[in-house]
């Protein structure tokens, strides 16, 4: 979800997923989709009830979304029923002047509801290719994971053939909106507000793949799914096309690929095989865009620079040339050593052998570190209030200042060699088990 960005791309097809038949789980249960079996009532504001297939055959009250077991059998735990008349009330009709932006689901407005909330409705376009499917998995999903970086759930509205999802509003809007849309009148993102985001986009990863129970993929990280408050704290949204991970002894979850160009994982195109390392592979063409401030696709650039992890990785391999990866509206205003960092990050993320890759909380460690505003840093009020900055003391001499910056790098470099390390020691302890996981020829690595 986002408003006002492009719609989702599907590498098969622009139309809903089809419903897969039964599979059934190592214990012989049958198990489904999340939304297989999901039961939508058609009368006025009436609640969405639980899928028997919810999380790989196991009912609400067994699931742990936040590591806590779930107190209500209803799927729609904290979300509230809208009826159809509520919102379009909220919304004043779907004005078009209350409208926020556009995109696979549907159309998005701002509204406020009668306790003065201020709210973004998303409401299905009936005649697109994403459908009822990704609206129950939307719900399905949010009202299961609860995390400071996760989008809120207000509510939602089944009433009739009408589908709505009420979201908490995001007063910046979309990622895409600040970075990769942006207008000549509007000041670019600085170097450390990129990396608070980087951060916070990481942390809402970790929550989904390590600490959710049974852990969520994604499947469709992308800066126009980022949304930013005022304070621009990132928060991931659209949640239509995620996926419960492996449970128990499998591997990876096989699935018709779905996700947008330019993000998904080679191997994952070349397979259908899905893992968590998949949106780390996403989580990495990400951080490039933040960094260069390019988009992952760009068809206005030559054929060779359209694809922004081709025309990336030759530069990455070579650390003399990093400077030419940062966005040029930065005008030179970042850290050497923290972009060298931040640079390793991607690759790690980047790399060809999924199981190489790092786990999502190697990442958030790593990018805290970058995500920390020095005290010698004056970042402009019009691009992002920096509370921090005014608390923080002055550096006495430049002494204290080198040996902050050194001790700062110094941690970044030791995290990311242990995350590194962690990796190859998993991969060579796994043996062959990892053999299940699908792991690319080197040729087909950049190939989207």
């Amino acid at each position: 979800m986002h408003w006002g960005i492009r719609a989702v791309k599907c590498f098969s097809c622009f139309r809903p997923e089809k419903k897969t038949s039964p599979r059934r789980t190592a214990s012989g249960e049958v198990a489904t989709s999340p939304v297989a079996n999901a039961a939508v009532s058609t009368r006025s504001g009436a609640p969405l009830m639980e899928s028997e297939g919810l999380k790989h055959g196991q009912s609400s009250s067994e699931i742990r979304a936040n590591g806590e077991p779930a107190e209500r059998s209803s799927m729609a735990k904290n979300a509230r029923a809208f009826t159809y008349r509520e919102l379009a009330t909220a919304t004043k009709n779907f004005r078009s002047d209350y409208l926020l932006g556009e995109g696979g689901f549907g159309r998005v407005y701002k509204g406020q509801l009668e306790n003065g909330q201020i709210v973004a409705v998303k409401q299905l376009d009936l005649n697109g290719f994403q459908g009822n499917r990704e609206f129950l998995v939307e719900v399905l999903m949010l009202s299961l994971l609860h995390h400071p970086t996760l989008v809120s759930l207000v509510g939602y509205c089944a009433d009739g053939d009408q589908r709505l999802l009420v979201y908490e509003y995001m007063a910046l809007g979309s990622l895409a909106d600040h970075l990769l849309d942006i207008t000549t009148d509007q000041t670019p993102l600085s170097w450390h507000i990129r990396m608070k985001i980087a951060h916070g986009t990481a942390k809402g990863l970790e929550y989904l793949h390590e600490k959710a129970n049974p852990p969520v993929i994604y499947r469709d990280l992308k800066s126009p799914n980022i949304l930013l408050d005022e304070e621009y704290n990132p928060k991931l949204s659209d949640f239509g096309l995620a996926k419960l991970g492996p449970v128990g002894e499998k591997t990876h979850v096989s699935t018709r690929v779905m996700g947008t160009y330019g993000y998904c994982a080679p191997e994952y195109i070349k397979t259908g095989q899905l893992t968590i390392k998949t949106d780390v592979y996403s989580f990495g063409i990400f951080l490039l865009e933040l960094i260069t401030g390019r988009k992952a696709v760009d068809s206005t650039k030559p054929a060779s620079d359209q694809i922004l992890v081709n025309w990336a990785m030759p530069i990455i391999r070579d650390r003399r040339r990093y400077h030419e990866l940062v966005d040029p509206l930065l005008r030179g205003e970042y850290p050497e050593k923290d972009l060298s960092q931040a640079v390793a990050v991607a690759a790690m993320c980047l790399h060809e052998e999924d199981s190489v890759r790092p786990y999502m909380s190697d990442a958030v460690v790593a990018l805290g570190f970058l995500a920390e505003v020095p005290a010698s840093c004056e970042e402009k009020p019009s691009i992002a209030p920096q509370k921090k900055q005014a608390e923080d003391p002055p550096l006495s001499d430049g002494t204290q200042q080198d040996k902050s910056t050194f001790d700062r790098q110094r941690v970044v470099a030791q995290a990311i060699e242990w995350g590194a390390m962690r990796q190859k020691q998993k991969a060579q302890t796994q043996g062959k088990t990892t053999d299940s996981q699908c792991i690319t020829d080197p040729t087909e690595a950049n190939r989207v």
